[in-house]
């Protein structure tokens, strides 16, 4: 950007800017609004669960012909366009992530024992580990994975500082304190900003985080979003559109910016 943004719009990106199942995947008309938001003072916020390679590949599987302004990876990594092309890690709040993270694992690691026996004594889940030291869960339906969320959040007391970034029948362990919504939060600050200038929208339960009014003051949800989360995003004054994923979001910024 050739200068600070004045106001956010943090999107999830699968099922919320993007939507296999639609026609188009991604609306050209979203593509246009959110230009002419840009030009207005906006900053274009990608925040995902995806990592940073598979968003940029997404970005261009997708055909959305334009990069965002600021890239929130793996739910909590804040990424911003290099001076000479590329993408720079944002720094310290992305170190301070990764051994947040790191300490986590070492420091929780009964509890996570705990946990990983009886999601194999109890559902026919799958226990993974895989890159970065991450921990989750595969379950083998959404409702087993409900179950598995309860008896996690029902032990909470027991679990200090365990959180979890879940989306349908995945789950990803991580520190409590890192999360789609802390990671918007913090670019907000860095850029000297704050809720009042954030908008948020997503369709998962790893969005909750950031459709939070703590985090931004206007809330979207398309119409494919999950009922838990139009029901949130209803219950705190949000708007959820009755179209799926782009166009969705194209009612969401009519709403919330009027013709833009």
């Amino acid at each position: 950007m050739s200068r600070p943004p004045t106001f956010l719009l943090s999107f999830d990106f699968d099922g919320t800017l993007v939507h296999p199942e639609s026609d188009p995947v991604f609306h050209p008309e979203l593509g246009r609004m959110i230009r002419q938001l840009r030009e207005q003072g906006a900053g274009w916020v990608i925040n995902t669960g995806r990592s940073l390679p598979q968003t940029l590949q997404g970005i261009a599987q997708y055909g959305l012909f334009m990069e965002p302004d600021f890239i929130i990876a793996r739910e909590c990594d804040i990424h911003r366009p290099g001076l000479f092309g590329g993408w720079k890690d944002s720094g310290a709040w992305n170190r301070q992530a990764r051994r947040a993270h790191e300490r986590f694992v070492r420091d929780h690691r009964a509890s996570l024992d705990l946990i990983r026996r009886w999601v194999e004594s109890e559902t026919d889940a799958q226990f993974l580990s895989g890159d970065y030291g991450e921990l989750g869960i595969v379950a083998t339906s959404v409702p087993e994975m409900d179950r598995i969320t309860v008896f996690i959040e029902g032990h909470s007391a027991e679990f200090p500082d365990i959180g979890f970034h879940r989306n349908g029948i995945y789950l990803r362990f991580s520190h409590r304190a890192y999360s789609k919504g802390t990671a918007l939060a913090e670019l907000a600050r860095q850029l000297g900003l704050d809720a009042s200038h954030c908008f948020a929208a997503g369709d998962n339960h790893n969005d909750l985080s950031m459709l939070d009014l703590r985090r931004a003051h206007r809330l979207a949800a398309p119409g494919n979003a999950l009922d838990p989360v139009k029901a949130h995003v209803r219950g705190h004054g949000g708007f959820v559109a009755d179209r799926p994923a782009s166009e969705g979001m194209i009612q969401a910024l009519h709403h919330y910016f009027g013709g833009a």
